[in-house]
């Protein structure tokens, strides 16, 4: 309950933050630009540069709590809406380190270092609190100390990327009998092939861009996404019905150049750190805001809202998870995936 109230208090702060900090796109670099001698630490996003975007409300109080707390010893340059590359080309420019820092989803994150893509296992969570606490675990500050060694990439964090969900423009999914025959739209991914393979429908891959194109040509029945992605895209256009199953809780990882995060004072490191926690919390509070307040958003776009019973849940668990948890084990190695589970259930228990 404290934790929650915390939120709250940090979500009423961001407000006054973000209206000081400004917002729109391009670099935002603040009055503390004139300092030549500053450290200057890139900061990029993919999000849009408004600060309704979950994304750029944390940047804007990332950027405003370092800048101040270090007397311009930092200062930060935000770049929103992909202006400085895709994931993969992000991850790759700061192992050089010429991007200090970056706001990431899984998919780029667990391309670059694989078990990082274990918390897309199936039916993993039941409510953003317990993925919550499992983010902040000694299980996943284990996970980022082994990417930093992989890769020169820094773990800070992770916020939430949006409970996923299906959509169809055929029929209500209330449970798993009704999902079979459909054709639903993945991301190139061996997870959400195991994913709708399991609940009896069929996988096609079409890329995020011809996404609306494809299900209005009928090359797809539905697709599978976050809230915001649904929204952004205008997915309601096409899809008539969507099923909140939350079949996985996305996540995005705030990660640094670790060569830049040695490079700094242990005193500059702790403030960093100490932004990171403020801007997780504004990235999480607002983007659970949203899945957790969206059926009537959705029905006033015309959507049929379909939320499945306990017993459904159980039911996709049990069709889809095993096998991707054996995928897992033999991409993965180690004990990530059983390690992982047995965590869970230690928070239920």
């Amino acid at each position: 309950m404290k934790k929650i109230i915390s939120i709250a208090l940090i979500l009423v702060l961001v407000l006054g933050m973000t209206l000081m900090a400004g917002c729109g796109g391009g670099s935002e670099t603040g009055g503390e630009a004139d300092n030549k001698d500053a450290i200057k630490l890139i900061y990029t996003h993919y999000q849009p540069g408004t600060p309704d975007q979950p994304k750029q409300a944390a940047a804007l109080a990332f950027k405003s709590f370092v800048e101040n707390s270090t007397n311009g010893e930092i200062v930060v340059e935000i770049y929103p809406n992909s202006e400085l590359g895709d994931g993969p080309a992000v991850l790759e420019a700061m192992q050089a380190n010429t991007i200090q820092m970056t706001v990431v989803h899984d998919g780029p994150v667990s391309a670059l270092y694989a078990p990082m893509g274990v918390f897309n296992l199936p039916f993993l969570f039941d409510s953003h609190a317990e993925a919550w606490m499992i983010y902040d675990s000694d299980y996943t500050k284990k996970l980022g100390e082994s990417m930093l060694e992989a890769t020169g990439i820094r773990m800070l964090a992770l916020a939430d990327n949006g409970v996923r969900h299906l959509t169809n423009s055929v029929r209500p999914i209330k449970s798993i009998d009704d999902a079979k025959g459909l054709t639903i739209r993945i991301q190139p991914s061996a997870i959400y092939n195991a994913i709708i393979s399991g609940i009896g429908a069929n996988a096609v891959e079409v890329a995020w861009s011809e996404l609306p194109a494809a299900l209005q040509q009928g090359v797809a029945d539905g697709q599978e996404n976050g809230i915001t992605n649904i929204l952004a895209a205008n997915l309601y256009e096409t899809q008539k019905y969507i099923t909140l199953d939350g079949h996985v809780y996305s996540y995005h990882a705030y990660l640094i150049s670790d060569e830049f995060y040695q490079s700094l004072t242990a005193e500059q490191q702790g403030i960093i750190e100490q932004g990171v926690e403020l801007a997780k919390w504004i990235h999480r509070g607002m983007t659970s805001y949203q899945d957790n307040t969206i059926k009537p958003v959705l029905s006033s776009y015309g959507m049929e809202v379909t939320e499945l019973s306990a017993e459904a849940i159980k039911e996709f668990r049990e069709a889809t998870q095993p096998a991707v948890v054996e995928w897992m084990k033999s991409e993965y190695g180690g004990t990530w995936v059983e390690d992982l589970l047995a965590e869970v259930e230690a928070l239920r228990n």
